[in-house]
């Protein structure tokens, strides 16, 4: 998180193919649920498919996390399609409509993170939102959006309010929802993630410990949230291929 030398910085990334994206999105989903970021079958984590403008990939429609794997992954189109030959699978049509809705808007968005992680949704209600308390929560000072809940299904006109909520930020805290991130990487979507949901954790209890914690000077946190930024540097170039070695089936294409 920061501070780290990062060998992707200033080198042009070698464009991944599909198959490396799949392994590594389904990675995502099977490390997310081993933290217990899922929610029995819902919300979703999504990857643009290489050399094939407005394709994704999104979870099938009724298996957990833990069951996804690179080869049940289901590639859709930015209205509903699937493009998948055999076998045929159902998508969960709200959670697409969010994803297509982010994707399409925001190029920069090769992943979107979108989590119903109960802290997350603690903080969400919090009216002042994510507060300035750990230097988790410095990663996002002056870059976090937040969208007012509306209901379960997303409209066309609620899309729109959605997006422009999140602007140009890599993340948001959907109230009384959940959390949306975006990432240039499935790498880069899951380490950003993990920052916010720790930095969340850390609020809950930072708060029922004492509702008056101590918070850094302003000067602190701008500075601190500069160094964590770092120049806009990739994020998750270290940790992933660790992460990925606590998976050591995730690869094998017969999963």
């Amino acid at each position: 998180m920061g501070g780290t030398p990062n060998p992707a910085a200033g080198e042009p990334a070698a464009a991944p193919t599909e198959s490396q994206v799949r392994r590594d999105l389904a990675a995502a989903y099977r490390l997310a649920a081993r933290e217990g970021w899922d929610d029995l079958i819902y919300s979703h984590i999504t990857a643009m498919v290489p050399g094939e403008p407005g394709h994704f990939l999104i979870n099938a429609f009724g298996l957990a996390f833990s069951e996804v794997r690179p080869d049940n992954l289901v590639k859709v189109d930015f209205d509903g399609n699937v493009l998948d030959a055999a076998p045929p699978r159902a998508i969960n049509k709200a959670g697409f409509a969010l994803h297509a809705a982010v994707h399409r808007a925001r190029p920069d968005a090769f992943c979107v993170m979108h989590l119903h992680e109960t802290h997350a949704i603690a903080v969400s209600t919090h009216p002042r939102g994510l507060l300035p308390l750990s230097q988790h929560a410095l990663r996002f000072h002056g870059c976090l959006g937040y969208h007012d809940y509306e209901g379960v299904a997303l409209s066309s006109a609620e899309a729109a309010r959605l997006v422009a909520a999140l602007g140009e930020r890599p993340a948001a805290l959907l109230r009384n929802h959940g959390t949306l991130v975006l990432g240039r990487t499935v790498p880069e979507a899951y380490t950003l993630t993990a920052t916010l949901l720790k930095a969340c954790r850390i609020q809950i209890l930072s708060l029922s410990a004492n509702p008056n914690p101590l918070v850094p000077a302003p000067a602190v946190i701008e500075r601190a949230a500069a160094q964590l930024f770092d120049n806009g540097a990739l994020e998750g170039v270290w940790e992933w291929p660790a992460l990925l070695r606590s998976l050591p089936d995730i690869a094998h294409p017969t999963l």
